[in-house]
């Protein structure tokens, strides 16, 4: 039998079930993997909780790497023994997994399965947000809340490879340096220092080209403040509670874009997804970007993982190892 973590009613962190299924068949166009870890995300933690709706019973997670052990028909690009990441497979948090060819990511030889875990979700939200939803440049100045998270820290790397001049926020001393040591120009630990005090302090007022907020509410106010006259708002996560409403009379004073993307719309086809993973691992192999896996928990402890997130205590990336 295969194990994975279920919810069969939303809730806080005891909703997660270590549960028994039935072992994954390799359908059409599917694969099935041995998995080796799946990656936690703030994504998972709404589905648990209801924020984000799912048809109930639902199986939790949807990236992960392992090895391919079947294939179904209309299969001819993978073999059985080969080495895959993923985004978009649904219940990834399992022992055994049905993979659609479609969502299937080949692991450079040089990438250990768990950095592959760690990189398909928050690596290619960092690279669209950095290279396609505000595309940084020469002489951009950009705002990146969490800087030590996992997306965060791998945005702080991918903005200073295209030029652009990085304000890192940060909540304790041990995160300041951890987005430091990721390249970051400023950071400002908002424990100690009030946040639009220490990045006006660092770079002016209304000198920010983007801010990135995964935080949401917490953030959000203080960042429209900091913007410069026709910057932009890039809030793509909720990890303090979602934004509340605004009009669009808020954003009239400066002229400021508003913006709530998503990773799907910006992988919607296969070349776009590759293009994507294929320039992350290739800056991974020649040394240019560094995948930060901060926590590991066994895959049964689940729940203890969606309690360590929640908490905004980690670094870099968790995953669940099997």
């Amino acid at each position: 039998m295969t194990h994975a973590i279920q919810v069969r009613n939303p809730g806080g962190y005891d909703v997660l079930e270590w549960v028994e299924v039935d072992d994954p068949v390799a359908g059409p166009g599917h694969v099935v993997v041995d998995v080796h870890a799946a990656g936690v995300n703030f994504i998972d933690t709404y589905h648990r909780s209801g924020l984000y709706e799912l048809p109930l019973p639902f199986g939790v997670g949807s990236e992960g790497s392992g090895t391919v052990t079947e294939i179904g028909d209309g299969i001819d690009n993978l073999a059985i023994g080969d080495r895959i990441a993923w985004v978009g497979a649904p219940g990834s948090y399992a022992t055994r997994l049905s993979v659609p060819a479609s969502a299937a990511m080949p692991v450079p030889q040089e990438m250990t399965l768990s950095h592959a875990a760690a990189t398909p979700l928050q690596g290619m939200t960092a690279h669209y947000l950095t290279t396609s939803t505000y595309p940084l440049g020469d002489g951009d100045r950009c705002l990146i809340h969490a800087a030590a998270g996992g997306t965060g820290r791998l945005m702080v790397q991918m903005a200073k490879l295209r030029g652009a001049e990085v304000v890192a926020s940060v909540g304790t001393d041990e995160k300041a340096e951890l987005a430091r040591s990721a390249g970051a120009d400023h950071v400002i630990n908002y424990s100690t220092t009030d946040l639009v005090e220490g990045v006006e302090n660092a770079v002016g007022k209304n000198a920010i080209d983007v801010v990135y907020d995964g935080v949401g509410a917490a953030t959000f106010d203080a960042g429209l403040e900091l913007l410069a006259p026709r910057g932009t708002m890039a809030t793509f996560g909720n990890a303090s509670g979602p934004v509340p409403a605004i009009t669009p009379l808020t954003l009239m004073p400066k002229s400021l874009f508003l913006t709530r993307p998503k990773l799907g719309d910006y992988i919607a086809t296969t070349e776009a997804r590759d293009e994507r993973w294929n320039e992350i691992t290739g800056w991974a192999r020649n040394g240019l970007l560094e995948v930060r896996v901060g926590h590991t928990f066994p895959l049964a402890d689940a729940g203890e993982a969606h309690r360590a997130l929640e908490s905004r205590s980690t670094t870099g990336k968790i995953l669940l190892t099997v």
